[in-house]
């Protein structure tokens, strides 16, 4: 197979410092003051190639040592490219393709980077209208794109421990925590809650508890960049009030326990009437022992360590609430006589 000539009118055999493959098409050479020549399409004579950016012969191949041409050398994308484009000269698509993100450059994923000197609330004033106004904190407002614009509601419910849960149920608006500090995007951001018209937190998600003593609360809307979303000038918020507890904090005496049960004791020498048995009671029951003895001496309630003493002749009584389960004796010192036992159960 026979080489194409170069513009020099020399011939370079196949084989010997071909830069090309058989069957390729070679790229022109261009000699020192001619004008520069791009890949020559089989079937035509020379046709140049436009690129952008590109200076006089560029991608011309290097001319064989003391032929007279001059040595260009090219490194780079743009040499990668009008070699490729030499071997695909028949798909011009594909080239001009190449040469728009060639010129273009790569592109990245899009930032909320500003320009020095420009703030978020600048830099990101397409999303909806910067307004000159400010609330009491001194964040501009800004008004949101019409139809777009975000909403709140609050939803109050007592806690069981005390204050109120709050949920804020938010209309066209997403949390985003990951983006506090960014650029402004419609229906995103984060809300400030005013607890009796002060700042006391940020929310970053739908739910928030208020302690007790709380009168108000008030939830507003931002945007990332810490803009307040508003509506006809208005900042986009919501405001509950909260009724005050009448439970009273003075301590309250507890209820006074059921009355509960009474046992009548005598005791007359070593007699005790009723016979010595069992008395079966509940846990938290109140007991009443009422024991008369014909001499005097002491009576004692094991277990819970309760004494009484008993005067010759005359009742006595002793009452006790029942805290401890379990088997216990009630019985005399002196005499040593046991008068009953308590179960409690």
């Amino acid at each position: 197979m026979t080489r194409p000539e170069t513009t020099g009118g020399q011939r370079e055999p196949a084989g010997q410092g071909s830069r090309f493959p058989v069957g390729s098409v070679p790229l022109a050479r261009a000699s020192a003051g001619s004008a520069p020549v791009g890949p020559v399409p089989p079937g035509s004579g020379p046709v140049g190639l436009a690129v952008a950016g590109a200076p006089a012969h560029v991608g011309a191949a290097p001319a064989p040592a003391g032929d007279g041409a001059p040595r260009v050398r090219r490194s780079g994308p743009r040499r990668w490219f009008v070699q490729w484009a030499g071997r695909w000269a028949g798909r011009p698509v594909l080239v001009a393709v190449l040469a728009v993100l060639l010129v273009a450059g790569c592109g990245g994923r899009a930032t909320t980077h500003h320009k020095p000197g420009t703030g978020h609330q600048e830099a990101t004033a397409g999303s909806g209208t910067l307004l000159a106004a400010k609330d009491e904190a001194g964040h501009r407002l800004r008004e949101a794109p019409a139809g777009r614009a975000p909403g709140v509601r609050l939803e109050v419910r007592p806690d069981s421990e005390g204050g109120w849960n709050v949920h804020l149920a938010v209309e066209r608006f997403r949390f985003t925590p990951e983006s506090v500090g960014g650029a402004a995007v419609p229906g995103r951001g984060y809300a400030r809650l005013l607890v009796d018209g002060r700042e006391a937190a940020r929310a970053y998600g739908p739910w928030h508890h208020v302690p007790p003593g709380a009168r108000s609360l008030t939830v507003r809307l931002h945007a990332d960049d810490h803009t307040v979303w508003a509506v006809d000038g208005r900042p986009v918020q919501a405001t509950a009030g909260f009724a005050p507890t009448t439970a009273s904090t003075a301590p309250t005496a507890a209820p006074d326990p059921p009355a509960g049960r009474t046992v009548d004791i005598r005791v007359d020498g070593t007699s005790v009437q009723p016979p010595p048995s069992r008395v079966s009671l509940k846990k938290g029951e109140r007991l009443t022992l009422r024991v008369t003895s014909d001499r005097a001496d002491t009576l004692h309630v094991h277990g819970y360590d309760r004494e009484l003493p008993l005067p010759a002749g005359r009742p006595a009584s002793l009452t006790l609430t029942v805290d401890r389960t379990g088997l216990f004796e009630v019985e005399t010192h002196e005499s040593g006589l046991v008068l009953t036992q308590l179960l409690v159960r």
